[in-house]
This record gives structure tokens, sequence and C-alpha cells, in this order.
């Protein structure tokens, strides 16, 4: 049976008391994905192009892809099980020997930061669109709390 994917986006990133939520949408539903306090704030560098006097451990890696000629092609959160979410990175290179794609099981946290610092796309699958909860009205709820 193919897995049909869908493009999905960051809505949000909230710091919570034990890290941060990550409200991630598609066209029908948001959802969301909690990850340590640091790759939220990764995350979100990321995002708002923030400039490093020495590269992070994700430029790192982003680096040694540009130095292999290597480079993201997209993130797929491709599960989730028992609250815990799974993804796949691809990367493609090409060399001399052809074209040559790699699949790699990924933390989703990480995929996305990589995904977010190459302007490359994230997907998630429709078992993980159908598995997880609509978080929509909790997210508006949490953005009109005024302070």
């Amino acid at each position: 049976m193919k897995t049909n994917i869908v493009p999905i986006s960051i809505k949000a990133i909230i710091p919570t008391t034990n890290g941060s939520a990550v409200f991630l949408t598609e066209k029908q539903k948001i959802f969301v994905l909690y990850v340590d306090k640091e790759i939220g704030k990764t995350m979100q560098m990321a995002i708002d192009q923030v400039a490093h006097e020495r590269p992070l451990s994700h430029d790192l890696m982003t680096n040694m892809l540009d130095g292999f000629g290597a480079e993201v092609e997209r993130v797929i959160i491709n599960d989730v099980k028992n609250s815990t979410y799974f993804a796949r990175l691809i990367i493609s290179m090409e060399n001399e020997l052809g074209h040559k794609i790699v699949e790699l099981d990924s933390r989703p946290s990480d995929s996305i930061i990589l995904a977010l610092l190459t302007n490359k796309p994230i997907y998630a699958s429709d078992t993980v669109i159908n598995k997880v909860d609509d978080m929509s009205e909790i997210y508006q709820k949490i953005i009109n709390v005024k302070p």
C-alpha cells in the first residue's frame, strides 16, 4: 500500500514548562510536536535566519552536506507511536558515479531544523495526519490569551 504525503509547515513554536510545543499545520489540521527547550530555540533561530558567530550542530551538518556535494531534498514525518514521532531525512547527491538518494531515520526535530536551514519542504504522511489529534482549537485558545 502506497502512503501519501502532504506538505506541512510550522504554525508556531510556543515555550512550555518542560520545553517547546511545535505546532505543525496542513490543510485541515494543526498538530503538535513537543521538543526540548534548546531544540525549540534552535528551530526558531532557523526560522528567523539568525546568524551565529560559530556554527551550531545543525549548521555543521548542513556544512558537511555541502562539503560532500549532497543536499537535503525533503523531510517526511512518517509515523507516530505513543506520542513519539518518527521521520525520514531524504538526502541527494550527484557525482561522477551518478545520482544517489539516501533516506535516513531521524528525529523529526533534527530533520525539521535541517529543512528550515536549507529551505527544503517538510511533509507528513497520511498515517501521521490520520493518527494525530487536531489541536486547532487549543492553538487558537493559546494565541488569543493576552499576557
